[in-house]
């Protein structure tokens, strides 16, 4: 086989000891900011959406002069749809519904998304993790993967780590470059708007992840803080390479011109080119 340029991941990672808080915050973090994070943007749609429904039921009922019997029916049959779309699809549907019109008619919702998106792509690339793919609606994850139960997000050349799942011992290594990617969407959030809102999913991840591998609380805090303290650091320092990469995966470009854009926006020593291959 030919030779093959490899990325290998940044040398400097901050050093790996439980941190306080106090100390994230003397480094202008509070994790209470975006480590629980809850999207006010799509609750704000999916309420105004209930509203809807009930208002254009109620104006149904008047136009039409429906029975309270035939109400009753009507409503069963949409918590119906609703119990089968969260069963079957864990939510995809109502996902899709919400993704939808967020990305449609909220700006800032849309932005968050792709910054929150570059944010994994980015820390992932620093920490020697090829990204494979990236989705920025859910939309555009159902015709990708033609499933409802995926959500848009970034995917990873990732067999190492599936390997060590599959044996049941993860690395320090692999769990430390895990911890960070998990969390690199939710810190960029932080970062630009001083709270997250997205990312729910992936610290569900982190968290289940420490849990199986038997991590008490207080070994789970560190290790959380720790990746919390060096993702903000990298997103810090390379910000303009972020904000170029948002700029790129807004625009849809590939993962491979993704990359370049990273490479042109990054100092050449963070990161080391390798030469692997046969």
């Amino acid at each position: 086989m030919g030779r093959q340029a490899l990325v290998a991941p940044m040398k400097h990672d901050v050093p790996q000891r439980l941190y306080s808080l106090d100390e994230l915050k003397l480094n202008g973090i509070d994790t209470s900011s975006f480590l629980s994070p809850v999207d006010f943007t799509l609750g704000s749609i999916e309420r105004n959406l209930q509203f809807a429904a009930l208002l254009g039921g109620f104006s149904a009922w008047v136009a039409f002069g429906f029975s309270p019997a035939q109400i009753l029916y009507i409503s069963l049959g949409l918590l119906f749809l609703w119990s089968v779309d969260l069963v079957s699809f864990n939510g995809g549907l109502r996902n899709l519904l919400l993704d939808t019109i967020g990305h449609s008619f909220s700006q800032k919702y849309h932005n968050r998304v792709v910054q929150h998106e570059a944010g994994h792509f980015l820390i992932a690339y620093l920490l020697g993790v090829l990204p494979k793919g990236y989705t920025l609606t859910s939309w555009e994850a159902l015709i990708k993967e033609g499933s409802l139960n995926v959500q848009a997000g970034t995917t990873f050349v990732d067999f190492e780590f599936l390997e060590e799942i599959d044996t049941g011992k993860v690395s320090a290594k692999m769990l430390n470059r895990f911890s960070c990617i998990a969390l690199a969407g939710v810190a960029t959030e932080y970062l630009l708007y001083g709270y997250s809102e997205g990312g729910l999913a992936d610290i569900g991840k982190l968290d289940g992840l420490l849990k199986s591998l038997g991590f008490t609380q207080k070994k789970a805090d560190s290790q959380v803080r720790w990746a919390v303290l060096n993702t903000i650091l990298l997103l810090r320092r390379h910000e303009r390479a972020r904000l170029q990469l948002a700029e790129a995966m807004s625009s849809g470009m590939s993962v491979g011109s993704c990359i370049g854009v990273i490479e042109m926006n990054i100092d050449s020593a963070d990161v080391e080119m390798q030469v692997g291959g046969e």
